[in-house]
């Protein structure tokens, strides 16, 4: 076994043979080098864990020859070898943090055990969007445990051009380390992602006036009698013909301010003709019920019902088959939009007309909110905005009678004598 003191020149004199073999430090015991065939030498550590000649032999890798220098090498095993005679483990530590999970082994786990567990089928799948395309590619390869809040706010930062889609990558990011802790993975009370400020996000609402309603209302009647002849932004023009079964759909989202998943989804054997209600055993927030008001029982009275009364109200592949689904309404509802001079207006924001028309009736909040079927009070609040001018014109009212009793009777009200002629 060759001993010597490990200088860089006795380290560049070494060559290579067949077999790997090591020099020995003589000033720091276990220390060494080692040169493979190749010709790669590499600093290493041997010592025995728990001591004595009984203990478990280990051989910790310090750093490879021309990375490093002989000193700096002598300098990581003098710490190294204090350690083991502390009764620490600096090769098992090593090995440990190399299979030590990454954030991408943490987001397999919280899709697996998460979100496809505790989460609608629409929540998971973007939450596997959000994580395939956006938080993986950036921080997946860094260990659990190393994620700091400096990675985490360079992250968001990185996706400020779409601030909400980054908001939304940052709560997922969060709840995978909030898991993260509960799994073993860090210390409590340690995710990076608390400390990160969301972007500020102004919730679009776009309303339909009575005028609008109108023009939609016209064009849906027209779309079920003809095609429609629709003008593309380039100025070409081509008839369309909107499926019946989208148009059946978009009149029920009108009047019953449900959501597009809760429509396409709605099934006959939910749907109770005579208390005018639609059951559903689940929804976005749970089980729910859809009133369905005069108006939407005449759209569901020219819908085809089977005699099994079981089936999807709104059907796919033209309608023939009662167990496939209408799955999208985007491409039919961007004819109508287009045709009724409504771009700016989403599906969605038939939900929020129908919101607007329930408070300008007088509707209270938490009414409104049973009927949207919101699990939360300050969901609705959005809305309270559109009560202001009810309310004002009910406190002009007030005030100025109030201001009219106070200036005393009128001259108009006083009591004139009249004489009767002779």
């Amino acid at each position: 076994m060759a001993t010597a003191r490990i200088t860089k020149r006795s380290v560049d004199a070494l060559q290579p043979e067949a077999k790997r073999y090591v020099l020995w430090d003589n000033e720091v015991s276990g220390f060494g080098v080692r040169v493979n065939p190749t010709g790669r030498k590499v600093y290493v550590l041997k010592y025995r864990v728990g001591g004595g000649r009984n203990g478990r032999p280990r051989w910790a890798t310090i750093g490879t020859h021309g990375s490093m220098t002989p000193d700096q090498a002598r300098a990581v095993a003098r710490g190294w070898a204090a350690e083991v005679a502390a009764g620490a483990d600096p090769a098992g530590a090593k090995e440990e943090r190399r299979k030590a999970p990454t954030v991408s082994d943490l987001l397999n786990r919280y899709l697996d055990e998460h979100a496809k567990v505790k989460n609608k089928a629409s929540t998971a799948a973007n939450a596997r969007s959000l994580v395939d395309n956006l938080i993986r590619p950036s921080l997946g390869r860094l260990k659990v445990s190393d994620l700091t809040v400096a990675d985490v706010a360079r992250f968001h930062s990185g996706n400020s051009g779409a601030p909400y889609q980054a908001n939304r990558a940052l709560a997922v990011l969060s709840k995978a380390m909030e898991l993260a802790e509960v799994w073993g993975m860090r210390p409590d009370h340690s995710n990076p992602c608390r400390r990160v400020d969301r972007y500020p996000e102004r919730s679009r609402e776009r309303f339909l006036s009575a005028t609008e309603f109108h023009r939609l209302s016209d064009v849906l009647i027209r779309a079920e009698r003809e095609p429609l002849l629709v003008r593309a932004k380039d100025g070409a023009a081509a008839e369309t013909r909107v499926n019946a079964e989208a148009i059946r759909a978009i009149r029920l989202l009108i009047f019953t301010g449900a959501r597009v998943g809760e429509v396409l989804g709605l099934r006959w054997e939910h749907v109770d003709i005579d208390a005018g209600r639609a059951n559903l055993p689940d929804s976005k927030t749970g089980k729910k019920p859809i009133q369905l008001p005069a108006p939407a029982l005449e759209v569901l009275a020219t819908a085809d019902r089977p005699a099994s009364g079981k089936g999807f109200v709104i059907r796919g592949r033209r309608g023939d088959d009662p167990e496939v689904p209408l799955t999208n309404l985007k491409g039919p509802w961007g004819v109508i939009r287009r045709e009724a001079d409504l771009e700016d207006v989403r599906l969605h924001d038939l939900r929020h007309a129908y919101a607007s028309i329930a408070v300008a009736g007088g509707l209270s909040l938490p009414m409104i909110g049973a009927l949207l079927g919101h699990r939360e009070t300050r969901t609705t609040q959005r809305y309270a905005h559109l009560a202001d001018d009810p309310q004002r014109a009910a406190a002009e009212l007030i005030a100025g009678r109030i201001s009219d009793a106070m200036k005393g009777p009128p001259e108009a009200s006083k009591i004139v004598a009249l004489r009767q002629k002779d």
